[in-house]
């Protein structure tokens, strides 16, 4: 993987380059339909909410990631492979909800958008391999190993996280985002990823497996950076290509701090009580690797207990805010409350 010295240089360089041509995409509304839990108390619609963008994100994704020459035909077949096999596009929403609270529009928050699911995508890739997780299924598909071989994989997440960074270096300036609040995007990108983001949090879940003494402060030191890192990415990166003010986007931050461990609880809960049909991937994988999980740590009941109160201290964090920041109080609910 490149140093993050070299990946923030190149996407310093990406604000003067050119646009990459895009072609119209197909894009699918496959995993819309496993959305469950989709109003609120306040009559939101969250279901409504997603799907309206759903399409934009799919169109984008795909027009993000193009072979320009027959020679990577095959290494743009494999990125594509796992960045267009659905999901749930739930950083993109956070995203565009963060944006649309402090006033731009989705148009305007698209290039991070598709910058933090091309950096999930590559993280999915590169968990699934056999000397990581050692995982074959992924989103109801064979993962991208399986498909296209080992040294493929890697090559094809290593090739989305180079364009995680390049794509909104090049595309926020032509939106009329200022350079400097550009490459304050990329800047948490990057801190997204390393030793305190999402490779830190992957190293320190694989020291933990098997280890008896593994205690509730292991357990949120791997999931504040392997996975709530990248929703604080999100929602940050929505408010400051809109123009929040410091303030603003240190409120995101403590938001996505609860959701992104809320997300976790969630994800550990669903590996034990639901089937590998309903997650699109193995269940009980958890479970057979020895990993240390908050129903492990906890109990199931200690779980959920735990999930919602994330829950709700993440809309708390909100309080100072109207019916616009709905939508993020709706994503919240529905990471806790989701069945995949």
């Amino acid at each position: 993987m490149a140093s993050a010295t070299f990946l923030l240089f190149a996407a310093f360089l990406g604000l003067v380059q050119p646009l990459y041509g895009f072609v119209p995409p197909s894009g699918a509304l496959r995993s819309h339909l496993q959305l469950h839990a989709t109003t609120t108390a306040s009559g939101f619609d969250l279901k409504g909410y997603m799907a309206e963008r759903l399409p934009q994100v799919e169109k984008a994704l795909d027009a993000s990631v193009q072979s320009a020459d027959a020679n990577t035909d095959h290494i743009v077949e494999a990125m594509k492979y796992s960045l267009l096999a659905g999901g749930k596009r739930v950083r993109p929403m956070l995203v565009f909800a963060a944006a649309e609270l402090f006033g731009a529009s989705v148009e305007k928050a698209m290039p991070a958008a598709v910058a933090v699911e091309m950096i999930h995508t590559m993280s999915l890739i590169h968990d699934d391999l056999p000397s990581m997780d050692d995982d074959d299924l992924r989103r109801g598909k064979p993962t991208n190993h399986v498909v296209y071989g080992e040294d493929t994989a890697i090559l094809a997440g290593d090739a989305l996280l180079s364009e995680a960074f390049r794509h909104p270096a090049a595309e926020l300036p032509k939106l009329g985002v200022p350079a400097e609040a550009a490459l304050e995007v990329i800047v948490r990108l990057g801190d997204a990823v390393g030793a305190f983001g999402l490779v830190g949090g992957q190293i320190k879940d694989l020291e933990c497996e098997g280890r008896s003494d593994v205690d509730l402060d292991d357990l949120r030191w791997i999931h504040t950076y392997k996975t709530a890192v990248l929703l604080k990415a999100s929602v940050t990166a929505g408010a400051i290509v809109a123009g929040a003010s410091p303030e603003d986007v240190k409120n995101m931050e403590v938001y996505a701090d609860s959701i992104g461990l809320a997300f976790q609880v969630a994800d550990d809960i669903l590996d034990v009580t639901a089937t590998s049909e309903e997650l699109g991937k193995t269940a009980g994988k958890d479970q057979d690797q020895d990993k240390a999980t908050y129903p492990k740590l906890m109990g199931l009941d200690g779980a959920r207990a735990e999930a919602k109160r994330l829950m709700d201290q993440a809309i708390d964090s909100l309080s100072s805010y109207g019916e616009e920041a709905e939508p993020l109080r709706a994503i919240a609910r529905y990471i806790v409350e989701r069945k995949n």
